[in-house]
């Protein structure tokens, strides 16, 4: 096969290239290891920056999410048994998020795909990026027990944490960056209303927990546990108990129970590699960067790495200029350190440290009590929230 842009994996980052790629039309080619099924069975993050809302508006793909999806124009920090409101719209201007779950974005840009023509590839085995450090890389991969070649211009390496695009990168030529936080998040969806019908974090003594939603009837609900701890010996009973003793008392009478769609357990991080181009191959989203989601920065990040990236990739087909290409890495990090710190700053100030014993929890308390009494230090966190501009 031969087409301008190869794409290694269908997820939100990779379909929403794809899309942009085709509406401008320049020829693409996602592939895909695993099944349209089990792509579509990912639960991940539910909240979009306006950035992200607009990038879905341009592929044509957003109908849904503003039909369906909620806006949401505050959110509350818990702690010291009271709730305290963030106005995201009133310190920003006019801005708010849009509650809307990646697995609908993710359905939403497939459908898109399918309806305008575009090429993906699932279930494609053993792939690997070639010669990309020269003028004619190519993917290779197996299908259906074949062995399969796409000849391309550039590949963009949109496979996650785990694919094979950053580790197709010789280990002198990148850099990485990390940050393991010792506790990881439970998190549970059952359809119950929320209890709220705007985000809660909550900052208590015995961790941190979340109240979110995926719709007006579902709920998702996390609270921090132990790194080490295992799903089996969180029954539903267990978790409703422990995400109550971690409301304030109101909020936690309010709390509708009932029995867990899904259960797990997911690790923090936060992870940077860099750069992100390595001659004709580019790494946007998972590829690149991890952020803890306590700040819910995963999924925007990657639309801005797909906003910078796309950009760089018209300007050169249509406009015969690399500067866009050449800037990509620059511009796309630029961004991502920024919401790096944020997610950090927002997981240091809600979690509980055991390390950091009484004097941290003081520091925390400190932190919070100086954050609601300085107008300033609210935009700061505000602005952040709803997304840096482009």
């Amino acid at each position: 096969m031969r087409t301008k842009i190869a794409i290694i994996g269908s997820g939100p980052a990779g379909l929403l290239l794809g899309q942009l790629l085709t509406n401008a039309g320049i020829d693409n080619v996602i592939v895909e290891r695993a099944s349209k099924e089990h792509v579509l069975s990912r639960i991940r993050a539910g909240v979009l920056e306006e950035g992200m809302a607009g990038l879905l508006d341009e592929a044509g793909a957003g109908d849904r999410m503003r039909a369906e999806g909620l806006p949401h124009e505050g959110i509350d920090l818990a702690f010291d048994n009271r709730r305290h409101r963030v106005d995201l719209f009133g310190l920003t201007g006019g801005k708010r998020v849009i509650v809307y779950g990646q697995t609908e974005v993710t359905r939403d840009l497939m459908d898109k795909r399918a309806a305008t023509g575009g090429v993906s590839i699932y279930q494609a085995a053993n792939v690997l990026p070639h010669d990309f450090n020269r003028d004619r890389p190519y993917l290779t991969f197996e299908k259906d027990g074949r062995e399969m070649r796409i000849d391309c211009d550039f590949i963009a390496g949109c496979d996650g944490y785990h694919g094979i695009a950053r580790k197709s990168v010789p280990e002198d030529a990148i850099e990485t960056f990390e940050r393991i936080y010792p506790f990881g998040w439970l998190g549970i969806i059952a359809d119950v209303p929320p209890v709220n019908h705007e985000l809660i974090y909550a900052n208590h003594e015995r961790g941190f927990a979340l109240c979110s939603m995926r719709s007006t009837t579902r709920s998702r609900y996390y609270v921090q546990v132990e790194a080490d701890e295992r799903v089996e010996d969180w029954p539903d009973q267990r978790f409703w108990d422990e995400l109550r003793r971690r409301l304030p008392q109101g909020t936690a009478e309010a709390v509708i129970a009932g029995p867990s769609l899904e259960k797990s357990i997911a690790p923090l991080r936060s992870f940077v590699a860099e750069p992100m181009r390595f001659g004709r191959l580019f790494l946007a989203g998972d590829a690149a960067h991890i952020v803890p989601p306590t700040g819910a920065k995963g999924l925007n990040l990657a639309a801005s790495d797909v906003r910078y990236l796309f950009d760089g990739i018209r300007e050169y087909y249509l406009e015969k200029s690399t500067a866009g290409i050449d800037d990509y890495s620059q511009k796309a990090l630029s961004r991502v350190w920024k919401a790096e710190r944020f997610s950090w700053w927002m997981t240091n100030t809600m979690h509980r440290f055991p390390e950091q014993g009484p004097f941290g929890q003081k520091i925390q308390h400190a932190e919070l009590d100086y954050l609601f009494h300085s107008q300033a230090a609210l935009t700061v966190l505000a602005e952040n929230y709803v997304g840096l501009p482009y």
